[in-house]
């Protein structure tokens, strides 16, 4: 049965009922059940309620469809969906192979369903949905933060889950001219077969996805952000260098880098109090035994110009002078079964439960109090090792087992604690650096960087696929720490190496952030408190030797001479969603040779970089994109576009070339 009900066409067959309605421009919000009823029927998930447009939908007794602006979607009386844009190109077609509909070309005997709601044994079902892989030689980019050097996702298994150092962000853009958010934060699995697309979902009651059809990458990405929301504008400390270690052990160590930079006069907006700044996990404040007045530290910062940021946690010891309070009124997460801890790190904690707004409140009054109130208004919300996995995704109040506590919509409520917060408390242009993210979290100001990853040429070469796919899934304030997070020692001349190249790259990123818990480890300083997390050696731009300090001070001065132009990418990006670093088939989509480049990008569309992905490289081939001419960053040479050219790359200089006209 096919039949329009309210500017939203819906069929039903057996125990299925499925719509497909507008959402947003050139786009469709496809969901179908197999409840009695259609569950949660105002729940958006990543997607934002939109003024409604008003489809064109048409029945007859073969079938029915539908069309909102550039995009149109077939519904066979069987049930079987194809999308076309406006020039009636055939952009996804659903994988259907059974007996059902003999009219179908693709009929077959084998019985395999385009959505398949599998029952899980106690409730909810675990749900497959397949589209036909139509072009062998279709590229897929976005989906969010992996690990690895793919830029094109064509080929690959992805896990839709949360891990440290991955972000499940799964919205999909494709070279054929569409995109495709899977709407679902349960734990699953998408794969970019070249027989089969597949999106799965391991625990849900409904599938809900969402597609939209463009002529450029950029209308796609845009009406993607429309949807979905973007970020606030990034305030003016965002601009510039961060400087971050794994833990300044005291007030008086962190004025002593900050006074350092000062000196120098080198240029520097943010410094960062890192993790076991606190009595206990869940004890949210200073401890005065090593922060002995956080007052006096904030006003001699914002003298030197320099923001202070904190990170906050959002695991509870069981001895902290909160955890009582917190259980008692639900505020933490709770386990099927088991004991109840969610981590072990420094203590037997539990996560609060930001999925409760209570439990969100509940802490942004404590971070109100104990930071906020001092003038810190820039946090870092690391998630603690998310690599859990929720349980019931329908009220996410009861999780899976010892250590699975976290699912793929935590980080979004995550941010959401703070960035309510302190928008009613009158700020604006608000930063959550924060590990993981899903679809929709950029709205909240969540700064995502890439977690612990190795200090390594390899992990180095992974970060960028991963900062570029996060962008096109809708993320594009992105960072990385500077040098790798786990070890490399400052005075390696061969991690010195891999340090400069990093430090060069991390100048054309969303944001310049250098960290990373460098050995060898340091002593103990003091007792109790969080004074038995170490620290790493120093990680400061002087810590490296005089030749890395003078290249790193020649390219902290050349962010900040990019600052006007940085800015102006920010505000692309708040108003329109627009990637900050992008490959280059964004800026040019009609060069061919431009989809095929995964080692180059754009910062905006005026700088191509070329980072140095090998040790000892000085040469590389690097190709100019075809239309304008480049000039090279570090002389007067000018090249014609759509060629490739040889470049030298000495250890002061990472190729960019400035796109002229």
């Amino acid at each position: 049965m096919l039949y329009d009900k309210g500017n939203r066409l819906i069929f039903r067959y057996d125990a299925e009922e499925l719509w497909i309605e507008p959402w947003g421009q050139n786009a469709l919000r496809i969901r179908a059940t197999k409840e009695a009823q259609f569950p949660n029927p105002e729940e958006g998930w990543a997607l934002r309620h939109v003024e409604p447009r008003a489809a064109e939908i048409n029945i007859d007794k073969n079938g029915a469809s539908i069309v909102n602006g550039k995009v149109k979607a077939t519904v066979t009386s069987r049930g079987k969906i194809m999308i076309f844009n406006s020039d009636g190109k055939l952009l996804l077609e659903e994988y259907v192979r059974n007996r059902d509909d003999l009219q179908d070309p693709k009929c077959s005997a084998i019985c395999v369903e385009a959505r398949e709601f599998k029952p899980n044994l106690g409730g909810d079902y675990h749900l497959t949905t397949r589209f036909e892989s139509l072009d062998k030689n279709e590229k897929i980019y976005g989906m969010g933060q992996y690990q690895q050097p793919f830029l094109d996702l064509k080929g690959l298994d992805l896990e839709l889950a949360h891990r440290n150092s991955q972000a499940s962000v799964p919205f999909a853009l494709s070279s054929r001219g569409y995109g495709l958010l899977w709407n679902n934060p349960a734990i699953g699995r998408a794969v970019f077969g070249k027989n089969i697309m597949s999106f799965e979902a391991y625990s849900t009651k409904f599938l809900d996805y969402w597609v939209v059809a463009g002529d450029q990458p950029s209308d796609i990405v845009h009406s993607y952000a429309s949807v979905t929301g973007t970020v606030p504008m990034m305030p003016e400390y965002g601009l510039g260098f961060w400087q971050c270690k794994l833990r300044y052990q005291t007030q008086e160590e962190l004025l002593t880098v900050a006074r350092e930079y000062k000196r120098r006069q080198l240029p520097i907006d943010l410094i960062v109090v890192d993790f076991f700044h606190w009595p206990l996990q869940g004890e949210w404040k200073f401890d005065t035994n090593f922060w002995p007045d956080p007052d006096a530290m904030v006003e001699e910062l914002k003298n030197m110009g320099i923001e202070l940021m904190v990170s906050i946690w959002p695991t509870v010891d069981k001895r902290s002078e909160n955890f009582k309070e917190m259980q008692e009124k639900g505020y933490l997460i709770r386990v099927e079964r088991g004991v109840r801890i969610g981590l072990d790190f420094q203590g037997e904690t539990v996560h609060y439960d930001a999925t409760n707004p209570g439990a969100r409140r509940y802490l942004w009054e404590k971070a109100r109090a104990n930071y906020y109130s001092k003038g810190i208004k820039v946090f870092w919300l690391d998630e603690a090792e998310p690599e859990y996995t929720a349980y019931d995704f329908d009220n996410f109040r009861y999780w899976q087992g010892t250590n699975l506590s976290i699912g793929n919509i935590y980080p979004v409520q995550y941010a959401r604690t703070f960035y309510e917060g302190m928008e009613e408390a009158g700020q604006k242009n608000i930063v959550n650096l924060i590990r993981c993210a899903w679809a929709g979290s950029q709205k909240y100001g969540a700064l995502v960087w890439s977690g612990d990853i190795a200090s390594s040429w390899t992990s180095f070469r992974d970060q960028l696929a991963a900062g570029l796919n996060m962008g096109l899934a809708g993320l594009p304030w992105w960072t990385t720490d500077i040098g790798g997070f786990h070890g490399g020692d400052p005075n390696d001349e061969h991690f010195r190496e891999l340090f400069v190249r990093w430090f060069q790259w991390g100048t054309f990123c969303p944001v310049m952030r250098l960290h990373g818990d460098r050995l060898p480890q340091q002593p103990q300083v003091g007792e109790g408190g969080g004074a038995t997390c170490l620290s790493g050696a120093p990680n400061e731009v002087w810590s490296y030797g005089e030749q890395v300090y003078e290249i790193c001070k020649t390219y902290m001065t050349l962010r900040e001479e990019l600052r006007d132009y940085t800015r102006t990418l920010m505000k692309d990006a708040h108003e329109n969603g627009s990637p900050i670093m992008r490959p280059c088939f964004y800026d040019f989509p009609a060069d061919p040779q431009c989809w095929d480049v995964e080692t180059q990008y754009m910062y905006g569309s005026k700088y191509l970089c070329c980072p140095v992905f090998s040790p000892g490289q000085r040469k590389m081939s690097v190709y100019l994109p075809n239309g304008p001419q480049w000039k090279a960053l570090n002389s007067e040479e000018c090249f014609d576009g759509g060629k490739m050219v040889e470049v030298n790359c000495p250890i002061e200089l990472m190729p960019v070339f400035i796109r002229q006209g």
